[in-house]
């Protein structure tokens, strides 16, 4: 009688393994075989990290091996069961991959593919049609799009980590508990005497140092000597944890009434203000998006502000990006004077923290959580809902979708929730940071999502006129890179522009991200559907570009550049000053954050710059979803190209002070589950 036998991979995971019952049906063109109990007697099957084989058994040929049904039945308590994948070796001798990847919880039981990646026109037989169709039908059911909050991007409909589909949550919860994490973050700080001690502000800018001593690093100990300095405000623009505010300045803005008298001891090239602009040497950045947002109310012993100011900077005869002039509210006027480098020392200060302060909470509400963590939660639930594991696209993507769904969840759990974390040190917490993210709403396009384009969007796309960006130069390596990787595998499926067109899958995944992950909304360009390869290249590369390198680039710098609180203030407790020579250190020190939100700021942006345990980088992908050579040597060349571009970083970042690694490689994890 024919024989087939059956490998089966356990997860190395934590409790992956199981002591359930394990059955397992081979269904071919000519057949299915029994359902069969897989188990060795006198062994343990299942252990985590095992690899097992049985024996199959059949009365006659099943033919070519189509699908392989495994059952999970309770031995005495349910026991999950983490499933790696299944090799299966035919009487022929020929091996069969089925990738699984899945957890099997309760009684359920999962029907697997074999791993060969195919469109939809590509399925032949009745049978491979019909479980498509099914696998699709129970995603929707289990991934429902829901609206957390009004006017902002969909997510999965569940309250909790708990909720969550197994197959989509932490291996262990515990790894992403914000609080426990910031707990930890800040017990390894050593700052827990002050953690509450709220409303007590600091008695001088040394005082700081009390709270920043442990976690000192090249960077962040930089700032905290340079902090001061216009050289290292204007250098945050190009290369700090926030690079994608400057922007060309064409025309001054009549909001921003700057006279070329007020800043002409600031200018090196003997030429007017209007000259300067002309030339291309003067930017802006403009934080427009914080006017009316409410902030801070949840603690009312401690009133905190916000403010929406508008900055004017320079690149000047060195190449340096300084600040020329600041207005600190939308509306010029008497009580919203311009500061400038000329006016007393404390003025020029204090205006500039202030511009930092709200550079912070765009960072942390806009650039953070918004444009990447929550953009690549809407493809996440839309890949889910609409591509199945065996197609291309689906096993290109999920490496870079890893927990993003989970971690999302938890920080909603945790985290932006009304009393949650967010609320204890943020200026914008109770409520402000949603209202932040409902306006940033307006301008995320999806092309604004494409790096090179948001690059030229803001004019500052010329290395001759701004050398020294690393951020832009670094980014559009990587992008390159990835849109290479991603037209290669793409090509291997998609043979012309017409298969595109005709694969209903991949036009519905799209259709999802927009009409319900975007809700429609009329300024999102998000595309409808697809019509070249070129236009499927560019969609992949910027889900992947967004969930891998452009989270890393504005995440893991928060440790070196928002350690120093003067630097990045969460939170400010004195409003924005209304004319200038009033303001001393004293005001400057009660305006900055007290000690208690301060070790809170502190734990944060520690917390969130750590690399999870066993992290897997741009490049990596351990779990073969894909079985088919072409692909595995575009993986590879995908891999030495990254090599490269991380080379290249490393030796440009020699000797240097202020070293910029965010968009390496080697330091950029598949998915932002961190």
């Amino acid at each position: 009688m024919p024989s087939y036998t059956v490998t089966v991979a356990t997860g190395s995971q934590w409790f992956a393994g199981t002591d359930d019952y394990i059955y397992i049906t081979l269904v071919g063109t000519e057949g299915c075989s029994e359902r069969t109990l897989l188990d060795k007697p006198f062994y343990n099957d299942f252990e985590r990290g095992a690899v097992d084989s049985y024996d199959v058994t059949v009365g006659e040929n099943l033919g070519e091996l189509e699908l392989v049904k495994i059952e999970k039945k309770k031995y005495w308590v349910h026991d999950d069961w983490y499933c790696k994948y299944i090799t299966v070796k035919t009487p022929s001798g020929d091996y069969v991959e089925f990738p699984c990847f899945h957890w099997l919880v309760d009684d359920k039981e999962v029907v697997l593919r074999d791993g060969k990646a195919l469109l939809p026109k590509d399925d032949k037989t009745r049978l491979v049609k019909q479980h498509r169709h099914k696998e699709l039908e129970s995603r929707r059911k289990t991934y429902r799009w829901r609206e957390w909050q009004p006017g902002i991007p969909m997510s999965i409909d569940a309250n909790t980590h708990k909720e969550l589909p197994r197959d989509i949550q932490f291996d262990s919860e515990k790894g992403v508990d914000f609080i426990l994490n910031y707990s930890k973050a800040i017990e390894n700080l050593c700052v827990n005497q002050f953690m509450h001690m709220f409303q007590s502000s600091w008695n001088d800018f040394a005082d700081f140092e009390r709270i920043f001593v442990r976690i000192k690093n090249t960077i962040s100990e930089y700032v905290m000597q340079h902090w001061k300095e216009d050289f290292m405000f204007g250098y945050q623009y190009l290369n700090g944890c926030n690079p994608v505010m400057i922007q060309k300045c064409t025309k001054l803005p009549e909001k921003f009434p700057v006279t070329h008298d007020m800043v002409a001891d600031c200018l090196e090239r003997e030429m007017t203000l209007e000259e300067e602009i002309e030339a291309g040497n003067i930017y802006i950045a403009d934080y427009e998006l914080m006017e009316d947002i409410s902030p801070n109310s949840t603690d009312p012993c401690t009133l905190q502000y916000l403010a929406a100011p508008i900055c004017l900077l320079y690149n000047n005869s060195q190449s340096k990006i300084l600040p020329l002039a600041i207005q600190l509210g939308q509306t010029p006027g008497k009580d919203n004077p311009i500061f400038l480098p000329s006016d007393g020392q404390y003025d020029w200060m204090l205006a500039k923290i202030w511009v930092r302060s709200s550079d912070f909470h765009i960072h942390q509400t806009v650039t953070h959580l918004l444009r990447t963590h929550l953009v690549s939660e809407v493809f996440g639930v839309a890949m889910f809902r609409q591509l199945p594991a065996v197609h291309p696209a689906y096993k290109l993507l999920l490496p870079h979708i890893r927990f993003t769904i989970a971690i999302n969840t938890k920080a909603r759990e945790q985290l932006i929730c009304e009393f949650g974390i967010f609320d204890k040190a943020n200026g914008t917490g109770g409520g402000g940071h949603v209202e932040m993210i409902q306006k940033a709403m307006r301008s995320l396009t999806f092309r604004s999502l494409c790096f090179p384009d948001a690059i030229k969007a803001r004019g500052v796309d010329s290395p001759e006129d701004l050398p020294y960006y690393y951020y832009r130069d670094d980014g559009n390596r990587v992008w390159d890179v990835t849109k290479s990787f991603v037209w290669d595998v793409v090509c291997i499926y998609y043979d012309s522009d017409d298969t595109v067109q005709k694969d209903e899958e991949i036009q519905a995944f799209v259709k999802d991200v927009c009409s319900f992950g975007m809700q429609d909304l009329d300024c999102c360009g998000f595309p409808k559907s697809l019509k070249t390869r070129e236009e499927l290249t560019e969609y992949l590369t910027v889900i992947i570009f967004t969930a891998s390198a452009h989270h890393a680039a504005v995440n893991f710098g928060q440790y070196d550049w928002c350690s120093w609180i003067p630097n990045a203030p969460p939170t400010m407790r004195k409003p924005p000053p209304r004319q200038k020579g009033v303001v001393d250190v004293k005001f400057i020190i009660q305006s900055l954050p007290d000690r208690g939100r301060s070790c809170w700021h502190l734990g944060a942006v520690w917390a969130l710059s750590q690399f999870q345990e066993n992290e897997l980088f741009l490049g990596m992908y351990p779990d073969e979803h894909f079985i088919e050579k072409p692909v595995k040597e575009a993986m590879e060349s995908f891999r030495k190209r990254l090599a490269e571009v991380s080379s290249v970083i490393k030796i440009r970042n020699e000797g240097k002070k202020l070293p910029y690694y965010y968009f390496s490689p080697d330091r950029i994890p598949n998915s932002v589950a961190v």
